[in-house]
């Protein structure tokens, strides 16, 4: 992890019942993530690897969604030649050694929403190694500009910047809007969870409220390189997932950051948790 601002978070014992509660989801995600990751061979495609990812979730409580999980393996975690939303759907890609992948799952729990990234690599692979150890540096620049109140458009075209000098493509403008973040909030917990093309219903309807009071108010809750995210960042929890990729390979990470209104710095926004693989894995290659 690059030098600079430290990205740290409140200890357990600091945080809020609430933010607890999205604490304990996005763990709960990260640990299928890595549960399914170890179970992947080759020969395995991306819809038995998404179906993976719910029933694990499943058998530990989950019965609502953000979004259904995802799987992409090969140059699809790079979104090569992707042009329509269909193409983010999981497919009959199989797994194959040393194909990178990435697992995406945004499960609700008890109300609270988490939405993650997981990238892995089956095998070795130093060009998808040289990725992960670079996302870091994003993850720092982020928080650093957030706790400036730079507009979330600027902070955009930052990392877009960011990217370029690593010598990599913005892979997180292939997703709808261009969004490297959206806003994610409490869900009301229901017997019956609907989804609508992947997505729960509850919770688009909670995107969609917010959008409609950001646009009275003059915000998003989508962070995109578009005039309707020059703003600094609204207050609440924002799933953010930087993505880069190279000649076909896709690196990215997704995880909470938490913005308030606090006048101080490290007050006003913080990630919700400094223990995810990831961040494991940054520290590691900085005390290597």
């Amino acid at each position: 992890m690059a030098s600079g601002t430290t990205a740290t978070s409140p200890g357990a014992g600091e945080l809020s019942a609430g933010l607890w509660g999205f604490r304990e989801v996005q763990r709960l995600a990260y640990a299928c993530a890595e549960a399914v990751a170890a179970q992947l061979r080759p020969g395995v495609t991306e819809r038995t690897a998404a179906r993976m990812q719910r029933e694990w979730l499943r058998e530990r409580g989950v019965r609502d969604w953000f979004h259904l999980p995802f799987a992409w393996f090969g140059d699809r975690t790079a979104f090569v030649n992707f042009r329509v939303p269909l193409q983010f759907f999981p497919t009959h890609r199989a797994l194959e050694p040393g194909m990178p992948f990435i697992l995406d799952m945004a499960p609700v729990h008890r109300g609270f929403t988490a939405d993650i990234g997981y990238s892995g690599c089956l095998g070795l692979n130093p060009v998808h190694d040289r990725l992960l150890d670079d996302l870091g540096a994003h993850r720092e620049l982020i928080l650093r500009e957030v706790r400036e109140r730079r507009s979330l458009r600027e902070i955009y075209e930052d990392v877009d910047r960011l990217m370029v000098q690593q010598g990599y493509a913005n892979r997180h403008r292939a997703y709808p809007f261009g969004v490297i973040a959206h806003k994610i909030d409490r869900v009301g917990q229901r017997r019956w969870s609907p989804t609508l093309f992947g997505f729960g219903i509850h919770a688009l309807k909670g995107l969609a409220s917010d959008a409609l009071r950001g646009h009275r108010d003059g915000w998003s809750p989508l962070w995109s390189p578009y005039t309707f995210s020059d703003h600094p960042p609204a207050p609440g929890l924002w799933a953010v997932e930087p993505h880069l990729g190279f000649r076909g390979t896709g690196a990215k990470f997704e995880e909470i950051l938490v913005v308030t209104d606090s006048r101080d710095p490290q007050e006003s926004a913080f990630w919700l948790d400094d223990d995810l693989p990831h961040v494991r894995r940054g520290r590691e290659e900085k005390a290597a």
